[in-house]
């Protein structure tokens, strides 16, 4: 089963993660996929709950829509399935009109596109995420909540990375190969990357990133010794991620593998930080 923690840099508070979103298959449906869901012969009754978090679904939807008719557009389910990247509107109408149960994937992905957060849409969902719910927080307020979705950011490639300080646009169309949640607050320019490699695997322990964890970066986060840190390199396409290493006037980028053939390499002043890792993924 995969985990989720969270990694902070060195220079932030430590924190306590969710697990992630695909932690359960007794929660998700076997497909992120509405149509799937869909086409199966026969599908069970909707509990009161799930019927609940349908017609939840369905207000906030009407509520986005009446807003972006007062600003002179346009809100149609159509609109939000695209948006959603379904291949058509009868995906969240099924899920709107409590024919089909909502799944965590379709949860997140809806909560993103019209600006909300899971818990208003299902606080059963938002409660396998440790996402406490607003009645939860009232009901407890002298209790610390666990870290809570801070927003879904994009997941991109290392050759993305690379050429996204000079992007003007954070969030840019069709840029992202998927959305995910953010434990940690961050900026409105952080996104994610898998980990490729096991030039930052430790194995005696301590701080490790392992092949095929996901980092979340901030470009906004100020990187200082020992920050760990995505870099663009010079006449490099790809980014790299390495701890960075400060001496006096030089910079240093530092594998934690003991092992790695360059262990340290010298960045000169044309090198760009990215960004500054803030959480991690973890795979297990």
């Amino acid at each position: 089963m995969d985990a989720l923690s969270v990694v902070l840099t060195d220079n932030s508070s430590s924190a306590t993660f969710y697990a992630q979103r695909e932690m359960s298959k007794a929660v998700c449906t076997g497909s992120s996929s509405a149509n799937t869901v869909a086409r199966m012969a026969k599908r069970r009754d909707l509990t009161p709950e799930e019927l609940a978090e349908s017609a939840r679904l369905k207000a906030i939807y009407e509520d986005r829509k009446a807003a972006a008719k007062a600003r002179g557009q346009s809100l149609t389910q159509a609109d939000v399935a695209e948006r959603a990247g379904w291949s058509g509107q009868s995906a969240f109408s099924q899920y709107a009109t409590g024919k089909i149960p909502l799944n965590l994937d379709a949860a997140l992905t809806l909560a993103r596109v019209l600006g909300c957060e899971v818990g208003e849409i299902s606080p059963r969902l938002a409660k396998v995420m440790n996402i406490p719910s607003a009645a939860e927080v009232r009901e407890a307020p002298n209790t610390e909540p666990a870290p809570a979705n801070r927003g879904n950011i994009p997941l991109i490639s290392w050759v993305q990375a690379g050429s996204f300080h000079e992007a003007v646009e954070a969030y840019a169309p069709g840029m992202a190969e998927k959305y995910l949640p953010c434990p940690v607050p961050h900026s409105d320019w952080t996104f994610a990357l898998r980990v490729r490699g096991d030039s930052m695997f430790n194995p005696h322990g301590g701080k490790s990133f392992s092949e095929g964890d996901i980092i979340y970066c901030d470009p906004e986060v100020e990187a200082i010794n020992r920050s760990y840190v995505v870099v663009k390199m010079v006449d490099e396409q790809e980014a790299t991620f390495k701890q960075l290493v400060v001496e006096g006037t030089f910079r240093y980028l530092k594998a934690l593998n003991p092992s790695w053939p360059e262990p340290f390499v010298r960045i000169d002043s044309e090198a760009v930080i990215l960004g500054v890792v803030i959480a991690k993924l973890e795979q297990f």
